[in-house]
């Protein structure tokens, strides 16, 4: 994405800096964070086609994520850790089919479905463009995710991600996860950035957006699949990452914008919301 502006003039009648009070302004926005599956990565396409090759069904992703919400929910709350979580997800999920499997087998099932997957991760249209544009425009970066570590570091760098990142923070690895605030305040802390001044995007709309807002963090829903359902207040909602720009311009005070590729021309600074 090409983008060219002007810098803005200062204004000739701005106010006094002892002037009794101030008008309201928008925030300054400094950091964005960033889920992974289903944001960045097309996950759910990846794992239901490992499981239409591994059973032969085309029908069983809405079982599967089920029954992976009610697990992920167990290590959410402490009383698993991902590696046993991975092992009993996919033990249950055989049962509900109807596939009587012993320990060796679930696991043989699991290695196989890992092994289809890590050659079926694809990124969404939309990523690169929207993760230049934030890097251009000086914003840092983080990846939050409540998957385990090693797999997700790895996702991250085949795909060619990890450069575009200043931290990853992930639930496997913290012993925290989203919506937990310690989960986003965390990232903040690291980067040195308030909550006021992070963002947070995410396909989860309790996860994420809802769980950003009451963080503290402005709240983006990526609603990708057209839901249509009615975010509520203080939860913004775009349809893609190609919207996230646009809507990152309008609601916060500074934002440095990239200038036209190639120009040589440093990146200017939008204020107020002007584009």
């Amino acid at each position: 994405m090409d983008f060219a502006l002007a810098p803005r003039t200062p204004s000739r009648t701005a106010p006094p800096a002892a002037a009794a009070s101030e008008p309201w302004a928008p925030p300054e926005l400094r950091l964005v964070c960033l889920d992974i599956d289903d944001t960045l990565i097309d996950c759910t396409a990846a794992i239901r086609r490992s499981l239409h090759i591994l059973t032969g069904r085309g029908d069983l992703w809405p079982l599967w994520d089920l029954i992976t919400e009610e697990h992920v929910a167990l290590v959410v709350a402490g009383e698993l850790d991902y590696a046993t979580m991975h092992q009993r997800r996919t033990d249950c999920f055989l049962a509900e089919i109807g596939i009587c499997a012993d320990a060796e087998q679930v696991s043989s099932f699991e290695r196989r479905r890992r092994e289809l997957l890590d050659h079926s991760w694809q990124l969404f249209d939309d990523v690169l463009d929207c993760l230049e544009w934030l890097r251009a425009a000086g914003l840092m970066l983080a990846a939050v995710t409540n998957a385990s570590g090693g797999h997700q570091r790895k996702k991250i760098a085949d795909l060619g991600l990890a450069p575009f990142f200043d931290h990853v923070a992930i639930a496997g690895e913290l012993g925290v996860a989203k919506p937990d605030p310690v989960m986003f305040h965390t990232v903040c802390l690291g980067l040195g950035c308030a909550p006021a001044q992070a963002v947070h995007v995410g396909d989860k709309l309790d996860t994420d957006a809802i769980g950003a807002r009451d963080a503290g963090l402005g709240a983006v829903w990526l609603d990708r699949d057209r839901i249509g359902a009615r975010a509520p207040e203080g939860v913004h909602t775009v349809a893609g990452l190609a919207e996230l720009p646009e809507l990152l311009v309008s609601e916060y005070a500074t934002i440095g914008v990239p200038a036209q590729r190639g120009s040589g021309t440093p990146a200017f600074t939008v204020r107020n919301g002007v584009l």
